[in-house]
């Protein structure tokens, strides 16, 4: 199975923080590809710029995080702009909008702890 991985998960998964659930560290280990969306990338890098995220590795050595991880970036293209306005307000945060869009358009399962993926008919792994 191909796993997108939201912002925290993805987080959790290379810190081994203890906050990320059984279900879905498996799921990541057994992942036929692992993915790490572009626009996670920029929320990290917005959060990190505000002072509301500390990462234990600069924002500059993300691709060498990817790359210990065996992730792939998945880039941002029209399709998924045009996806995101056909979707209903279930959510407002606009990144995690762009992972629904990008998970329904590859046919991806989102690895995250927020519930509200499901009311996008997005398979949720938690």
């Amino acid at each position: 199975m191909r796993v997108l991985l939201d912002t925290h998960a993805f987080l959790w998964w290379v810190e081994n923080d203890p906050r990320l659930s059984g279900a879905a560290g498996k799921a990541i280990e057994e992942a036929t590809e692992g993915l790490l969306s572009i626009v996670s990338c920029w929320e990290l890098a917005i959060k990190v710029s505000l002072g509301k995220l500390v990462l234990s590795k600069p924002i500059e050595r993300l691709a060498e995080v990817l790359g210990a991880s065996e992730f792939r970036l998945l880039p941002i293209d029209l399709d998924d702009a045009a996806r995101v306005v056909t979707l209903p307000f279930h959510h407002r945060d606009p990144f995690d909008r762009m992972l629904v869009a990008q998970a329904l358009n590859e046919e991806l399962a989102i690895v995250s702890g927020d519930p509200i993926f499901r009311k996008y008919g997005v398979k949720r792994i938690w």
